[in-house]
């Protein structure tokens, strides 16, 4: 999850003489094809994704704690989204304007009721909020040709400070309604384990994976293919049908990664010592830690009074850049696992949510 985030997130504070969607289109070959990779099968596929797992999440807090009843649960549920917000306000201000935890925040507020609801009750508001996105000019995917908004790419401190808050906020408020879908699926998933006992729900997740995967591949190919340069850009009539194509498609397939890596987690022998998937479970484990130290690199390397790499770097390097990055937070998750430490703002959040320190 955190690798497609890192490849949705960076390549939008490109800069070139022509951007479209946020991607410079003066590049070579290589940088086409990695441009039509990224489109079809990360963008407006990784954040369905988190906001799932973040529902299925939830999901499990409730789990653990409903000896607490449920008005209990709501209130520690409101903590933890006010955390959230609080972090995600002051990451978008100080590194990245682009924040999703606030978003989250906002969305955990205003959903915690949904928690104890029937199962009736989620799936018809998850079936409302994806018919809502497909409707025709209803989807969040624009391809805009404006180069990174200046609180993107800010050129000094007093630029940052002023324009990243309004952009935060705007972001925190309109942007939940698209994750309620997801958020809503992964708490009704999470009642049932069905990520945590795939041996039970296999028949589902093949499902889910194949049918989900497939279809959000097959619906970005309109956007994807332009991004790419391959088609010319649609009118705005068509990209009012485009978007919502992408968008939704892309749901499923945020829904379809997640049942592919339970598969794969199926196939691993529990019990045995295997580096890498321990390690890339100890990102999982301080998934805000890494998610955050992210945007250290996206700050060092892009901010104009910093590195100030958004014109030289290329949609294919930038690639290499967040594959690396994500790569030097698995080797920092796994010191981190090895030597007993939890992540910093894992240990934040508990203790704002649980109002304890956690041992």
């Amino acid at each position: 999850m955190l690798l497609f985030i890192a490849l949705a997130n960076s390549h939008y504070f490109l800069r070139g003489p022509s951007v479209l969607g946020g991607y410079p289109q003066d590049g070579s070959a290589v940088d086409q094809a990695v441009t039509w990779l990224i489109a079809s099968f990360v963008d407006g596929r990784a954040h369905p994704m988190f906001a799932f797992l973040f529902g299925y999440g939830v999901a499990q807090i409730a789990r653990r704690q409903q000896a607490l009843g449920p008005k209990a649960v709501r209130r520690l549920l409101w903590r933890r989204s006010l955390v959230l917000v609080v972090v995600g306000f002051l990451h978008a201000v100080l590194l990245y304007v682009g924040d999703i935890l606030a978003a989250y925040g906002v969305l955990l507020l205003a959903c915690a009721w949904l928690v104890h609801r029937r199962d009736r009750w989620l799936l018809l508001t998850a079936l409302f909020f994806f018919v809502l996105g497909a409707l025709p000019g209803g989807g969040s995917l624009t391809i805009s040709t404006d180069p990174p908004h200046v609180s993107m790419l800010p050129p000094d401190l007093l630029s940052m400070v002023v324009q990243r808050p309004p952009v935060s906020l705007y972001i925190a408020l309109l942007g939940p309604p698209g994750f309620v879908c997801p958020f809503v699926l992964g708490l009704w998933a999470g009642r049932r384990r069905v990520l945590e006992q795939p041996q039970r729900h296999r028949t589902l997740l093949r499902a889910t994976a194949v049918l989900g995967i497939g279809a959000a591949a097959l619906g970005a190919q309109p956007i994807s293919l332009v991004l790419a340069g391959v088609l010319s850009r649609p009118d705005r009539a068509t990209l009012e049908l485009f978007g919502p194509l992408h968008d939704t498609t892309g749901l499923l397939g945020g829904l379809g990664y997640a049942a592919l890596l339970s598969l794969i987690a199926l196939r691993l022998q529990a019990g045995r010592h295997r580096p890498v998937v321990d390690a890339i479970a100890a990102v999982g484990q301080r998934s805000m830690t890494c998610y955050l130290a992210q945007s250290l690199v996206w700050a060092a390397v892009f901010t104009p009074f910093l590195l100030d790499l958004s014109g030289m770097l290329t949609v294919a390097t930038t690639a290499l850049l967040a594959v690396t990055t994500w790569l030097g937070t698995v080797l920092l998750a796994d010191r981190m696992r090895r030597t007993g430490r939890r992540g910093p703002f894992e240990v934040l959040i508990r203790r704002f949510t649980y109002r304890q320190r956690p041992h």
